[in-house]
């Protein structure tokens, strides 16, 4: 994990994954400060939302943190921009292939880049095209989510392309006996997102943080694609009204591409606006029942409300113990 620590600037190589209205000024601040490294989901925000947050987060801490930006988001460049006024080091950059320039504008920041890598023949291409660091994102994660469970992409690219960058795993990950077997197969560190929403620092409301104390982990399903020409990424999230909702949703937007209504860039930036909504409702208004309720198949390891100290020195403590089992 020193190799994930020293690349990423903080004390443990442990990630805090980007959750729209959940990572926030106040849960990534905690996260870094309490020797992780925290990451604002700039997700649908404005460029002077975003510009707004990293100053409120820099006021909360003196650590590194990064920003996850949306590679879809019309106004990438400018956000990038924004990331660069404020000297943020790292920017991870998810929802697809980086758009050309965006990669050499981060860099000409001086920021280091990390992408997301569903596939080893992308993890092997994003190298190719110069970035930092990946990040190999199981289907068992919250949110958005490929179709290939942690454990299998953890095999298939780890060995291959570990001693070339920083590889962080994520997805479905809730105790450090997981952390420990992920850093043996040669993983720098590991990004967790469900196991920090019901930290005491994240402002989730208290219905969203019941939601999941609540959840198993079969409550965290994928939502379905209804329309092949609409390519919707899956998302997970707890059973609940808001997944016909988006069902729903779905029709709508492909009986418009029917109509010639939209183009399919706009049909796909008003799904993205759809869960920005309906997240905001479950995480910020308590609706959690209408809302997305997203969350990791980790969900049923979450079982309290706790400070964001607390996780991260028992999730070391888990992975401290385990490899040293293994050496004994």
């Amino acid at each position: 994990m020193a190799r994930g620590a020293a690349f990423l600037g903080s004390e443990v190589a442990i990630l805090g994954g980007a959750m729209s209205w959940v990572s926030e000024r106040n849960l990534v601040a905690a996260i870094s400060n309490a020797g992780g490294f925290g990451v604002i989901a700039c997700g649908a925000m404005t460029v002077d939302l975003l510009d707004r947050e990293i100053a409120a987060t820099k006021a909360l801490t003196t650590k590194p943190f990064g920003v996850n930006l949306i590679t879809m988001h019309p106004d990438l460049m400018d956000l990038i921009a924004v990331c660069g006024r404020h000297g943020v080091g790292h920017v991870v950059l998810a929802g697809g292939l980086p758009p050309k320039g965006s990669l050499e504008a981060i860099k000409a920041t001086g920021a280091k880049v990390i992408c997301f890598a569903p596939a080893l023949s992308l993890a092997k291409k994003l190298i190719r095209s110069g970035v930092d660091a990946l990040v190999v994102e199981g289907m068992e994660a919250g949110g958005h989510i490929g179709p290939v469970s942690t454990s299998v992409l953890a095999q298939e690219i780890l060995p291959e392309v570990a001693d070339q960058v920083p590889v962080f795993v994520a997805g479905g990950i809730g105790r450090g006996e997981a952390i420990a077997g992920y850093l043996d197969m040669g993983a720098a560190g590991v990004q967790l997102g469900t196991r920090f929403v019901c930290a005491t620092e994240s402002i989730a409301h208290a219905n969203f943080k019941k939601a999941f104390i609540r959840a198993s982990a079969r409550d965290a399903v994928a939502s379905v694609q209804i329309d092949p020409r609409l390519p919707v990424i899956p998302v997970r999230a707890l059973k609940n009204a808001g997944g016909e909702l988006f069902t729903a949703k779905q029709r709508e937007v492909a009986q418009a591409l029917d109509e010639g209504g939209v183009a399919m860039a706009e049909a796909q930036l008003q799904i993205e606006h759809y869960w920005a909504g309906a997240l905001r409702r479950a995480v910020i208004d308590g609706d959690v029942e209408h809302g997305s309720v997203m969350a990791g198949q980790s969900v049923g390891m979450v079982t309290r409300e706790e400070p964001v100290t607390a996780i991260i020195a028992e999730l070391m403590a888990e992975a401290a113990a385990a490899l040293d089992k293994r050496a004994a």
